[in-house]
């Protein structure tokens, strides 16, 4: 994940570093980093958040389309589609937020392990 957030330009870096780090505070201590799809990627219990840049956006993937439609009216303000959340290169998602969403992928993740 450091090799990958390396390349990647500022402000895009900062912002990406700022997400991972929140991740990483709402996470279970148990859940590795790491590069899945290309992208820097939790795990806990199967694959639980990802994020990328790209030209002129980031990305969080929350690797669930229902998390996405659940947190709909809290992502008002960012472009989504299935699985994504886009937001500006200099303006990461707020902390509150991104931790909302990983704490509910860790506990859908955690009940897909029970069954």
């Amino acid at each position: 994940m450091d090799e990958y957030l390396a390349e990647v330009p500022e402000p895009a870096r900062g912002s990406l570093n700022k997400v991972r780090a929140v991740i990483r505070s709402a996470a279970p201590p148990e859940a590795t980093e790491g590069i899945s799809r290309r992208m820097p990627m939790f795990k806990y219990k199967g694959l639980l958040v990802g994020f990328a840049a790209f030209r002129n956006h980031c990305s969080l993937f929350p690797m669930s389309s229902s998390l996405v439609e659940a947190f709909k009216k809290d992502l008002k303000n960012f472009s989504t589609s299935k699985g994504t959340m886009r937001f500006p290169v200099d303006e990461p998602l707020g902390a509150s937020l991104v931790k909302k969403l990983v704490k509910a992928r860790v506990a859908q993740n955690e009940r897909r392990k029970q069954r």
